[in-house]
């Protein structure tokens, strides 16, 4: 193929630009914040399905210590009034008299029982509110992270996106001094390479980094400088420059 020294180094131009643009969307491919989003997004599921689990284990526990509660109304009602009775001497009939003081008696165990199983309900009620409020502030402090981190990711990807762009908009009128059939090889040769055309530096390819050899030199030294160049290694355009050293 034969084109233009002049369009040969706007190839050089328009690789410098793609270059540039593979850069910039590997950047937001690779981003911190893409894996650490990752992260927190796991630790907030996790996070909230152990804050789901100890919400229903401490409303359950709540409810048992109300419960518990509510059990001793009724046996200390029974037991005042029972009190009042024996208090109040108005009850002739001995027998009565004593099963009520044992009856009394045996209420005060039941209350002491009930007392004790309504203070284990309610330090496990309260265990359970405790262990559920620091599931909730740890999910906050992680959504909070997640906050900044989504933002930090949106400033940095809004930030390359302008850069890709302008980038863009730079490669346009480049692309348009090129011949389209050389046009073609290069971008055939960079969907294939990723890079489609190299400069050839002191007799070393800029894209594989091969030196050539004294044969291929001597043949390159002797090409009209109209005919395009290829690596005979990596197969990509090599473009003759001052710095070339043919």
């Amino acid at each position: 193929m034969l084109a233009e020294p002049s369009a040969q180094l706007q190839l050089l131009r328009l690789a410098d630009l793609d270059s540039e643009m593979a850069r910039v969307t590997h950047a937001a491919r690779s981003l911190p914040q893409h894996r650490t989003i990752q992260e927190l997004m796991e630790q907030r599921q996790q996070i909230g399905d152990a804050l789901t689990a100890a919400s229903t284990n401490a409303d359950d526990l709540e409810v048992a210590a109300r419960r518990a509660e509510a059990d001793l109304v009724p046996v200390r009602a029974r037991l005042e009034r029972n009190q009042e009775r024996i208090d109040g001497g108005t009850i002739s009939d001995q027998k009565v008299l004593r099963g009520l003081i044992e009856e009394t008696e045996h209420l005060k165990g039941r209350i002491s029982t009930l007392e004790d199983a309504q203070l284990d309900a309610m330090g496990r009620a309260e265990e359970a509110v405790a262990a559920r409020d620091e599931l909730a502030r740890r999910k906050e402090q992680i959504e909070q992270r997640l906050r900044e981190e989504v933002a930090a990711r949106d400033e940095a990807v809004a930030r390359l996106k302008e850069e890709a762009q302008s980038l863009t908009a730079s490669r346009q009128p480049v692309a348009g001094t090129i011949p389209e059939p050389l046009l073609k090889l290069y971008e055939k040769l960079r969907a294939a390479t990723g890079l489609g055309a190299a400069r050839l530096v002191q007799g070393r390819c800029g894209g594989c980094q091969l030196t050539l050899t004294v044969a291929d030199l001597d043949k390159f030294r002797k090409a009209p400088a109209d005919e395009v160049l290829r690596c005979v290694e990596c197969d990509r355009i090599l473009v003759r420059t001052d710095q070339s050293g043919l």
